[in-house]
């Protein structure tokens, strides 16, 4: 029994509204698809009325409003197909996990070159200010800076959209999705100077102070980055068994896939092998599909994008261990095992046409939420660039503080004595994954532009053959790599 039994009992028991978009947008979804108030009222099982006082400004409650909630979302896929979820057989029925995966390629492949920004095909209401806007962001129409917002809630003309584009509906008061940079307090560069001034400028006393409070100050950034976003989160939602530790000191089920691979043989030949070392690996996996609320339990073998959390999986075997590590890491016992979302969607993906390395694997159950991968975008963003800019002012003290801080913000979101604010187990695994997913997908990169891969370990450690300054960047950013060890083997018998 922990302190936080009864806190987890309590909010298991209290579920969150689902969001919904302002009125008119959802009047424009049902527009925009030429569906009448009467076929949505009869889909939900009420009267066209309440769906027209729904339109107006009223606010459906409980199971209802989560029927209309989805409802509108599937509208909205509908109407942006660049953000569809699963593919679809020739029945229009959602298909296995492994018929996901070509889906999976596409939208992985869109933002890996775009992130979570695309253009619009045709100007669409921001869910800001009302006003046209010809981008958006995770699927929802937005002026993409304060300034065009600005601008388009200013006492003047609107501009005109596109003669196809929607009749924009009146603005209307809404959550602002980003922060201007004038709002956010240098919390960082406040602490270290403040630490600083106590330490009389000693600097490695100012750095064992920063270290001390990494975990309280990096909550506080947190909260910080946190307001005005869209999104709301639940703190200590109620947790599968599966994510509880059996005994003080063990291990919960969840298998994060950490690489510790060595290859068995290298050609014959001497070799001069060099150790990379990847920058920020913690850092650059909070950039990942985090679930927003509490888990819930779904079986049967498919996989919805829009959701994220723990799977129960059967892995498909690797027949690539020769030249390439095991997606899934290191594992002796063979069968079902417990992954996060990161793991499944490498396999899946690895599974479809485009890469065609592995069978897709079997989901037998997940524990999922609605998901987003910019949930911590704003605290990533603000320690990279309080990174990379103490790297540029060869400030120590700064940067290792925030490498503290972002490591022990993930090593602490289990069950922790050292922060008790965050209890998200399963963001701890997610996260810890996705750095793990990362680094195997260097080392895939690598052994497509003809480097031989040697060993791949943890979540930074990438031991390679060849010209790899024509694969990687080098430099001490988080999109770059450094030069940790150059050694010489002779190939041709087994490595250690």
């Amino acid at each position: 029994m922990t302190d936080f039994d009864a806190v987890d009992a309590l909010l298991a028991s209290v579920r969150p509204e689902a969001a919904l978009p302002p009125a008119a947008e959802r009047r424009l979804l049902r527009e925009g698809l030429g569906l009448s108030q009467a076929q949505i009222a009869q889909a939900l099982g009420v009267s066209p009325s309440t769906v027209r006082g729904w339109e107006a400004g009223r606010e459906p409650a409980g199971e209802i409003r989560t029927k209309y909630a989805y409802l509108l979302d599937g509208l909205h896929a509908k109407l942006h197909p660049q953000n569809d979820g699963p593919a679809e057989d020739s029945d229009g029925k959602a298909d296995s996990a492994g018929a996901t995966a070509d889906a999976d390629d596409a939208e992985d492949d869109a933002q890996d070159e775009q992130g979570e920004e695309t253009d619009l095909a045709v100007a669409a209401p921001c869910v800001l200010c009302g006003q046209p806007a010809v981008q958006q962001v995770e699927g929802f129409p937005q002026h993409l800076t304060p300034e065009e917002c600005a601008a388009a809630v200013a006492p003047q003309s609107p501009p005109t959209p596109p003669p196809s584009a929607p009749r924009a509906p009146t603005p209307s008061p809404a959550r602002r999705a980003f922060q201007e940079s004038s709002d956010m307090p240098d919390l960082i560069g406040q602490a270290v100077q403040e630490a600083m001034e106590k330490a009389q400028g000693d600097m490695e006393a100012a750095s064992a102070a920063l270290l001390k409070r990494a975990i309280p100050d990096a909550m506080k950034l947190l909260d910080v980055c946190r307001k005005g976003a869209r999104y709301d989160i639940i703190a200590h939602p109620w947790i599968p068994d599966v994510l509880k530790k059996k005994t003080a000191r063990g291990a919960d089920e969840i298998w994060e896939a950490r690489p510790k691979w060595t290859r068995a043989t290298l050609p014959s030949g001497a070799h001069e092998i060099t150790a990379l070392d990847i920058n920020g690996a913690y850092l650059s996996a909070l950039k990942t599909h985090l679930p927003l609320g509490s888990l819930e339990h779904s079986a049967g073998n498919t996989h919805d994008r829009r959701r994220a959390g723990i799977h129960l999986i059967t892995p498909s075997p690797w027949d690539h261990e020769d030249v390439l590590p095991n997606p899934i890491g290191n594992r002796d016992e063979p069968g079902p095992l417990w992954v996060t979302e990161p793991t499944l969607r490498l396999l899946l993906r690895l599974s479809g046409t485009k890469y065609g390395l592995c069978e897709p694997p079997v989901i037998h159950e997940s524990f999922t939420s609605g998901a987003t991968e910019n949930l911590l975008e704003k605290f990533r963003g603000t320690l990279r660039d309080a990174r990379e800019n103490a790297i540029a002012d060869d400030d120590d003290v700064t940067l290792e503080y925030v490498k503290a801080m972002y490591s022990k913000f993930v090593s602490t979101m289990g069950e922790s004595n050292y922060n008790r604010e965050l209890y998200r187990p399963d963001w701890m695994h997610i996260i810890r994954s996705q750095a793990f997913a990362n680094l195997w997908t260097k080392a895939f990169k690598a052994h497509n532009e003809n480097l031989t891969v040697v060993r791949a370990m943890g979540t930074d450690e990438l031991h390679v053959i060849g010209d790899w300054r024509s694969v990687f960047p080098e430099g001490r950013g988080v999109t770059e790599v450094k030069v940790k060890d150059v050694y010489s083997v002779e190939g041709g018998n087994a490595q250690n």
